[in-house]
């Protein structure tokens, strides 16, 4: 069975409402712990909103099984890119294909829109993530550099 015969592409639709929000609060809480509840997580999707950021949810009924937050951006590095911010899989639905179809179907979303590259980042010690995106045909074609600055309050 295909990965697209398992999760049909009309399970794919972004998360635009509060309530759509809420419901995928306990899937990205797993990926960003940090943040401190589901207010925090809707407050800080609509200040991201003003970037360009977008949250695409895998359904099944009404349970969140994957999300991809992604904006579309330019700058002179990539030209047109679209960047993933977050890509996480429910826990218990992990190894049933949420995550390659989700990516799969963001990376179509960035060649619609006419990008000339798509860009992620995961953490150095994510070996399991490193695995998975390179089975899904990504390249390591750079290293990210941050530095955390002293804590400001969220506006």
């Amino acid at each position: 069975m295909t990965i697209e015969e398992r999760v049909p592409p009309q399970a794919m639709r972004h998360a635009d409402t509060d309530a759509e929000l809420r419901a995928c609060w306990p899937v990205m809480q797993q990926l960003r712990p940090h943040l401190r509840d589901a207010d925090d997580f809707v407050a800080r999707v609509h200040r991201m909103r003003a970037d360009g950021y977008r949250l695409l949810a895998a359904w099944q009924g009404n349970e969140v099984q994957a999300l991809g937050g992604y904006r579309l951006q330019e700058n002179l590095v990539y030209g047109r890119f679209l960047y993933l911010d977050d890509l996480v899989t429910r826990d218990t639905a992990r190894g049933q294909h949420w995550g390659a179809r989700m990516l799969q179907h963001v990376i179509g979303l960035a060649e619609h829109a006419g990008c000339a590259q798509f860009v992620l980042d995961t953490g150095v010690a994510n070996a399991g993530a490193q695995r998975f995106y390179a089975r899904e045909g990504l390249a390591n074609r750079a290293i990210g550099f941050s530095r955390s600055l002293p804590h400001q309050a969220a506006a």
